[in-house]
């Protein structure tokens, strides 16, 4: 009598690690956003991750200068710098020009 218990007690411990490993069981929420701040953009740029991304995931790609493909705060081209930053409700997300400035101008 006392394997079959043990062995009941297995199979409900391997049935819980199994449902675990695959995500059943797990919230169906959409995650919340990632905001981000850096010098050259104006505003704060605000990414919701998809699928297998993370915002971990996010600002690396952000702060990697050999990054391309991804269409994170409005398509920017700035790499590097980049910090995570808290979410306001009314961020924009909008690429401040960068420009050098001219020799005229200094």
């Amino acid at each position: 009598m006392r394997n079959k218990r043990w062995g009941t007690a297995k199979s409900v411990v391997f049935g819980v690690v199994a449902l675990a490993a695959t995500g059943v069981g797990r919230s169906a929420e959409a995650p919340g956003p990632c905001c981000f701040s850096n010098d050259q953009f104006a505003g704060v740029c605000r990414v919701v991750p998809v699928q297998d991304e993370t915002c971990a995931s996010i600002l690396a790609y952000l702060n990697n200068p050999t990054s391309s493909g991804k269409a994170y705060c409005d398509s920017t081209t700035i790499r590097g710098g980049w910090a995570p930053t808290k979410c306001n409700a009314g961020a924009q997300r909008r690429a401040a020009p960068f420009a050098p400035r001219s020799a005229s101008s200094r």
